[in-house]
């Protein structure tokens, strides 16, 4: 039987759950509360509902390749020339185009431990080495300790800004810090998929290093607080000539016409934004208090979503319980979980299923 190379057949895929739909007819419940994926509760905007309904008679058409009119808008917004614009199936499969473009199986890239899991998977898809760092005490990237691990074969360092799971962030005096120790010859992907939700004011301005000329990747996505997960569509700011690269190797038609179209209105419906920062906060605000009055250790956020560590019992027995409470979370390791920030009836049932198996 044929067989692929041993770094993929060695890969473990990332496993979706099942439909909520599924759940519940398993588990004989209703009106569960999904709060594992980090999505916006709040759904997507409605003008951007109303540009895909628009779009629902020309499917028969190939979608614009380019994404021509997203790309500028973009490209406006941040201050860039269109050029340096790359949109994307989601930010997952341009972390996937930086591996094919800029890695190769004699290669290594430098990520932190946990951060988001498709670091390291699209690293291994293309036979190249993970150099993984654990996070610092304060569940930080240890930004210092990344630059220094790069050897002569690092392509490629990976940050999320917000972390995922953690939700923390690194500051502009430690990113600045970063920026001059990274090596020559070295690609900075900043992945910033929940920038919208940050609210303190020493986050990094990456685009200051994208105008020094710097290498470095921005990636941003619409599937968090802009609610368009579904339609999967993400983009990424860089140099001209890298972006040039990525486009290489992109598949042609690789966003299609809804999410582009909705992507589109998602960005100039400026109060639906508003509001989701503002339900997000209100929600940050309810369980930080409920689960200190629990007795559980959280960590504070810039996301829309909120670590805790676990005593006396384990994540997966945690999710199973709360799943047939009809709450979904996401186990983060042995003792650990992430719970999405939900709307107000959301959150309050969490906790009071959270109180009950605890």
């Amino acid at each position: 039987m044929i067989r692929p190379p041993e770094y993929i057949a060695s890969i473990r895929p990332y496993l979706p759950g099942k439909p909520v739909e599924e759940v519940e007819r398993e588990l004989g419940i209703s009106r569960s509360v999904k709060l594992a994926s980090n999505e916006n509760p709040l759904g997507p905007s409605p003008r951007a509902v109303r540009a895909i309904n628009g779009m629902l008679d020309g499917l028969n058409r190939y979608p614009d390749g380019g994404g021509y009119y997203l790309t500028r808008k973009l490209a406006e917004i941040n201050g860039v020339d269109p050029g340096q614009i790359i949109l994307g199936n989601g930010s997952n499969e341009l972390l996937n185009l930086i591996a094919y473009t800029y890695l190769t199986d004699s290669d290594s890239a430098v990520m932190a431990a946990p951060s988001f899991v498709v670091y390291p998977l699209a690293t291994q898809s293309v036979g190249a080495r993970s150099i993984q760092l654990p996070l610092t005490t304060g569940y930080r990237h240890d930004l210092a300790g990344m630059a220094a691990a790069a050897t002569s074969d690092t392509k490629v360092i990976f940050i999320a800004n917000p972390n995922n799971p953690t939700g923390t962030i690194n500051t502009s005096v430690e990113f600045a810090a970063f920026m001059e120790r990274v090596p020559e010859g070295v690609l900075v992907v900043v992945d910033e998929a929940y920038i919208e939700y940050v609210q303190s004011g020493d986050y990094p301005d990456s685009l200051k290093y994208l105008r020094e000329g710097r290498e470095i990747v921005i990636l941003r996505t619409f599937s968090k607080i802009y609610g368009l997960a579904g339609l999967r569509i993400g983009y990424g700011i860089s140099q001209k000539e890298i972006i040039t690269e990525l486009n290489k190797v992109r598949p042609p038609f690789n966003t299609n016409s809804i999410a582009q179209a909705a992507a589109l209105e998602a960005l100039e419906d400026e109060e639906h934004v508003k509001k989701s920062v503002e339900i997000n906060e209100e929600g940050k605000a309810y369980l930080y208090e409920q689960l200190g009055q629990l007795g559980i250790e959280y960590l504070p956020t810039e996301a829309n979503f909120i670590y805790f560590t676990l005593k006396g019992i384990s994540s997966k027995e945690l999710f199973d319980r709360l799943l047939k409470k009809g709450v979904i979370i996401r186990p983060m390791g042995e003792h650990a979980v992430r719970v999405t920030v939900g709307l107000p009836d959301e959150n309050r049932k969490f906790i009071e299923a959270l109180g009950e198996v605890m």
